[in-house]
């Protein structure tokens, strides 16, 4: 494994990989809630949502590491499935199994486009300050989840948002968490954002505020309720009327 992963030449060690494995674990883990959250208000059953979630992580993780060696956790993005939501099956008003068809397709395209270069060859020309501005988006718009879960920021119909109750327990909580991971990475100490949450956690389950687990092992949601649609719903992508359905598929594409 270590001559695999290059360890030696990276720089690295069983130790840290482990730690920083945990760490983008647990900062991606949100997903696992968020995304079916977010995509059951387009129609879809949630706990198939939530097995699908889990499984494309899994499989997109292991060929990244395994194929391309490179140390990075796949899972659905944030903020496409916002669009698919909102903009595409509650806006334009179509249907999620044809929305899903249209990003099945679109994915299929992907993968033709990169094993005929030419992705690579379209990334190549976009130019790196909108790289990083894409980049940095998608990690204030995570930010902006997180702190709206943890009630530091509200809705407000005047401001569209504001500062919660500071005071609340579960605020405190987050902000307590925070400071900790800002503290012990401020003074460079490996897997500061991990023991920071594992802190959090502790200090959660001792004051009340977060339920201690009772079960480690669970039912897993049947995913059939969602497995296979899209293979039902190609034709009404280009049928009958061609135009509405097409700008599905290149916004999901792009």
């Amino acid at each position: 494994m270590k001559n695999f992963f290059q360890f030696a030449e990276r720089n690295t060690t069983y130790k840290q990989e482990t730690l920083a494995g945990i760490t983008t674990f647990l900062s991606m883990a949100y997903i696992l809630v968020v995304n079916p959250l977010i995509l059951s208000q387009a129609g879809m059953d949630k706990g198939a949502v939530f097995t699908a979630t889990a499984l494309s992580a899994i499989i997109g993780s292991l060929l990244i590491g395994l194929l391309a060696n490179f140390p990075i956790g796949i899972a659905p993005s944030m903020g496409l499935n916002s669009f698919f939501t909102f903009t595409v099956s509650i806006g334009m008003g179509v249907k999620w199994e044809v929305a899903l068809t249209g990003v099945f397709i679109a994915g299929v395209l992907f993968v033709i486009l990169s094993l005929l270069k030419i992705r690579e060859k379209i990334i190549n020309v976009i130019p790196q300050d909108l790289k990083h501005a894409i980049a940095a988006g998608i990690g204030f718009f995570v930010a902006f989840i997180g702190l709206k879960n943890a009630g530091i920021i509200v809705g407000s119909e005047a401001t569209f948002v504001s500062i919660g109750n500071l005071t609340s327990g579960p605020v405190l909580l987050a902000l307590f968490g925070f400071i900790v991971s800002i503290i012990m990475m401020a003074r460079g100490i490996s897997g500061g954002i991990f023991y920071g949450m594992v802190i959090a956690t502790i200090a959660g389950i001792l004051t009340g505020l977060i339920e201690k687990p009772t079960a480690i092992v669970g039912s897993v949601p049947d995913i059939s309720p969602t497995f296979g649609v899209v293979f039902n719903h190609i034709g009404d992508i280009f049928s009958r009327c061609p135009c509405r359905h097409f700008h599905i598929l290149v916004c999901c594409f792009l």
